[in-house]
């Protein structure tokens, strides 16, 4: 079957089909591009606020149409968000730096820092953590501080000092001071006004004493071993300001908060999740203000936990756009079609060696057969030669019925047939007697 032989409107329709199915792809190309990316964020705390914080970005994100969004999954901690981030449960989480698996994790931003506060009731007269001698600590949330009270183990003699720690729940620890079964507490919180009212608020007595705030001398002894923690000095005043409380600056360790990402996520997905986070702090700060603690991680090398890749193109600002990521691709793409176009012609043409061969052989038979009518000497050879040439004639027109020769070619094989014919029919002529005159008239 030729080209020519199919309908007009069945052609029509091919071709329509095929801008249809083109049309298609390109739609579905398109929106399988631009369909936004949503990370499942695992995030808890002492008191709910951080799950909140996170949910109000999250929606901002969805309200911008942002390409990555935010699927919020509230833990009770930073014990558990870290747990769920490290099996895989979560794409990000919001961990404290001293807690956890966090060996794939890479920093998107720093949330803020916790610190280390060891804290006595009201009028109690020490004043730093050796001062507890013989007391039993409070550890408010249990395996949360683990990390911090192993520091401390290692670094102070507690056996000698007879200090021990006792696991309690946040909930417990205003009965666990009044009732005597502790001597003080450790807890890990920011410095920020809601967490110190809950620390008052669990010391507050009738007298209205504030509680007393103790030093760690060793801190930085214990951040040159415990990269995860760093020294660090509370401001006076900073529990309460009239009388101030502390009364000094007092020496402690401090840990930072992360937003962390997983390091097998796509870095132009975190690259684009950073900028959609700081648009989003920038118009949520005035309505929470803990916001604007939200800033960009430690971007040295050294870090404790190392910035990732997409973070680290947006902070320092060499994120590549569309043109300069797909450049490569853009100047390859045409040299690979121009390559695999030549390799198909190439094949084209060795599949059709074998037609090109009797094309050539079939060329060069009429070639020579006009000197091969006119050295016949008889009738028989010029009716052999006559036979040969039908065979050939009819074979090839075989071929090209079935579509294997153009039109062009079916139209020089019939200039060659006649001319052959009246060469015949001038040999049979002469090979009769009968003389052709140079006028071409019979004598």
């Amino acid at each position: 079957m030729t080209i020519n032989s199919i309908p007009f409107w069945f052609r029509l329709m091919l071709v329509a089909a095929a801008v249809c199915v083109a049309t298609g792809a390109i739609l579905f190309a398109y929106r399988y591009y631009a369909r936004p990316t949503t990370l499942t964020l695992a995030v808890g705390s002492l008191d709910g606020e951080t799950g909140k914080v996170a949910s109000l970005i999250a929606g901002r994100l969805a309200a911008n149409n942002a390409p990555v969004r935010i699927k919020v999954m509230n833990t009770g901690d930073v014990l558990e968000s870290a747990k769920a981030f490290s099996e895989n449960r979560a794409d990000l989480a919001v961990v404290r730096a001293d807690v956890g698996d966090l060996e794939n994790a890479r920093t998107v931003a720093l949330v803020a820092y916790s610190v280390v506060m060891i804290i006595a009731p009201p009028n109690s007269p020490y004043t730093k953590f050796t001062d507890l001698k013989g007391k039993t600590i409070g550890a408010v949330g249990g395996e949360i501080n683990r990390s911090i009270v192993n520091a401390l183990t290692n670094q102070y003699d507690l056996k000698q000092l007879d200090i021990s720690f006792k696991n309690i729940a946040f909930a417990d620890a205003r009965e666990a001071i009044q009732s005597g079964n502790v001597g003080a507490l450790l807890v890990v919180v920011p410095l920020a006004r809601r967490y110190l009212s809950y620390i008052n608020a669990i010391f507050r007595d009738q007298t209205d004493h504030s509680p007393t705030l103790l030093s760690i001398g060793s801190a930085a002894a214990i951040a040159d071993v415990e990269r995860e923690y760093e020294a660090f000095s509370i401001p006076q005043g900073s529990l309460q300001g009239a009388p101030p409380v502390p009364d000094n600056d007092r020496t402690t360790l401090r840990t930072a908060v992360y937003l962390v990402a997983n390091s097998h996520i796509d870095p132009d997905i975190i690259a684009q999740l950073t900028r959609e986070i700081m648009n989003a702090r920038r118009d949520l700060v005035t309505e929470e203000p803990v916001l604007a603690a939200l800033t960009a991680p430690e971007m040295d090398s050294g870090a404790y936990i190392t910035v990732h890749p997409g973070a680290a193109e947006y902070y320092t600002g060499t994120q590549k756009d569309w043109l300069d990521k797909y450049a490569n691709w853009i100047f390859l793409v045409p040299i690979v079609f121009g390559v695999a176009a030549s390799i198909f012609a190439a094949t084209l043409k060795f599949l059709q060696m074998g037609q090109t061969a009797a094309r050539d052989a079939m060329l060069n038979t009429i070639y020579h057969l006009p000197r091969r009518i006119r050295s016949t000497k008889s009738e028989s050879e010029l009716q052999e030669l006559e036979d040969e040439i039908d065979l050939m004639l009819k074979t090839q027109l075989s071929t090209s019925a079935a579509g294997s020769d153009s039109a062009t070619s079916v139209l020089i094989l019939h200039s060659a047939a006649h001319r052959l014919d009246n060469l015949i029919h001038h040999q049979r002529v002469r090979l009769s007697g009968i003389a052709v005159s140079d006028n071409g008239h019979l004598p």
